[in-house]
């Protein structure tokens, strides 16, 4: 079993560790709603978001997962200040999808658009025990 998961530019930039299709990670993982990611990765791609990745505190006594990367997009979007509005969001339709070889929080720059995060496929690892928590989606 598959499972897509977010995870954002800024928690990899902060002390997120690299990592490549193949890698083994250990991530805590939490519930998502997908229309948090509609308008940055388009709605059925965030239709696909299982869950995100937290390691800032979120999700505290949750124990960590271990999973095999599977494939790496990084998610490219362009940011605007809607009316009414007095911060960026990401505007709708903008998204640009990379295939990547390898993650480390940073992103060649494209473009009209902004690097926000990764959607990465991932498989429980083979050395995981088959009771190891993985969050139930409700």
């Amino acid at each position: 079993m598959t499972l897509t998961i977010w995870v954002d530019d800024w928690q990899m930039q902060c002390c997120g560790q690299s990592f490549a299709p193949g890698d083994v990670v250990s991530w805590t993982l939490l519930e998502v709603d997908p229309e948090d990611y509609a308008d940055v990765v388009g709605s059925e791609r965030a239709d696909e978001i299982d869950f995100r990745e937290e390691h800032h505190g979120q999700g505290e006594g949750q124990a960590p997962t271990s999973f095999e990367v599977v494939s790496i997009v990084e998610v490219h979007c362009r940011y605007g200040v809607p009316p009414g509005a007095t911060v960026n969001y990401p505007v709708p339709g903008t998204t640009v999808l990379v295939p990547v070889k390898a993650a480390d929080g940073w992103a060649k720059a494209r473009p009209e658009v902004c690097f926000a995060g990764y959607l990465v496929t991932a498989r429980r690892a083979s050395d995981e025990p088959e009771d190891a928590a993985i969050p139930i989606k409700q």
